[in-house]
């Protein structure tokens, strides 16, 4: 009797069983890619913003959450460590266009009034209606920008009829000493890069949070001005900046009370809703917060 002999087939090509250890690297190896995917789209192509107030119904909505496209100025590396104030070391990359007026734009909020600094960081969603070196003003409601009068956003209004006066001044209006309300504003230049603006110690209050905020130590001693500790009748304008206002123009903290907006802060122009519903739900109530989609804003283009 013979013994048949059992032969077992062996995959040659078969490639080894990884270890954990390889299967974390892998993993980690994935994540990363995917993390730095992320990231990138996030900081330079497109983003998600979401509408805190109602500063710009209706064009948009509290509870809206927008696409934002990052690239068309040109996207930037991340200005803070997320979920913090600690600001970063930042660069952008060119964009396809300039900011135009009657964009939509999405910036990073350069700090109340008085704040050469802001006390946090925040993103902030507004109509540019002025550009460097624009005339801008406010005669009875009517917004003129280098005295022509402003096309009207589609969706702009106004909360209630009122009858404010040329004479009567707000104290909270930018900038500080002005004279002014939120009805009857300006005439205001926007400041432009290489712009001479003459100092003196009438109008120091004005300015100085500006050019503090420009990097600059500016006091005034003595009847005197000094920026940098040198005396001085006149400030160089170190950047480009932009004048914002809300299309929901009696619900807007703007820049006619906070001021102008550094260029460089631009973030990017919104384009489309893709979420709407009630922010001031929790979620825990999830009947609730569902029952408040708004279906009818999923898809509104913005303009």
């Amino acid at each position: 009797m013979t013994k048949k002999k059992k032969h077992q087939v062996v995959e040659k090509n078969q490639p080894p069983e990884r270890g954990w250890k390889q299967k974390v690297i892998a993993f980690l190896r994935e994540a990363g890619i995917i993390i730095g995917a992320f990231l990138i789209l996030n900081n330079f192509v497109i983003a998600s913003f979401l509408v805190p107030t109602g500063s710009m119904e209706d064009e948009v909505i509290t509870g809206d959450l927008l696409f934002v496209n990052k690239f068309i100025y040109g996207g930037t590396s991340p200005r803070n460590i997320p979920f913090t104030n600690v600001r970063l070391p930042w660069f952008r990359i060119p964009g396809i266009r300039d900011v135009e007026r009657g964009d939509v734009i999405v910036f990073v909020f350069p700090g109340n009034r008085d704040e050469a600094e802001p006390d946090e960081f925040t993103f902030y969603l507004k109509r540019c209606v002025g550009l460097p070196g624009d005339t801008v003003q406010v005669i009875d409601r009517v917004l003129y920008v280098n005295g022509q009068r402003f096309p009207m956003p589609r969706n702009m209004r106004f909360s209630f009829k009122r009858n404010l006066h040329s004479s009567q001044e707000d104290e909270r209006i930018f900038p500080p000493g002005a004279a002014w309300n939120e009805d009857y504003y300006g005439p205001v230049v926007v400041p432009r890069k290489g712009m001479t603006i003459p100092l003196s110690p009438e109008n120091f209050a004005a300015w100085e949070v500006f050019i503090k905020r420009e990097g600059h130590e500016v006091r005034l001693r003595g009847g005197e001005v000094t920026v940098d500790g040198k005396p001085t009748t006149e400030y160089v304008v170190e950047r480009d900046y932009l004048f914002g206002m809300g299309d929901h123009r009696d619900n807007s903290l703007d820049s006619r009370y906070w001021g102008f907006i550094p260029e460089e802060n631009l973030v990017g122009t919104p384009l489309i809703v893709y979420w709407s519903w009630d922010t001031h739900l929790p979620l825990y109530d999830i009947f609730a917060k569902l029952g408040s989609v708004r279906l009818n804003r999923i898809g509104t283009i913005i303009k």
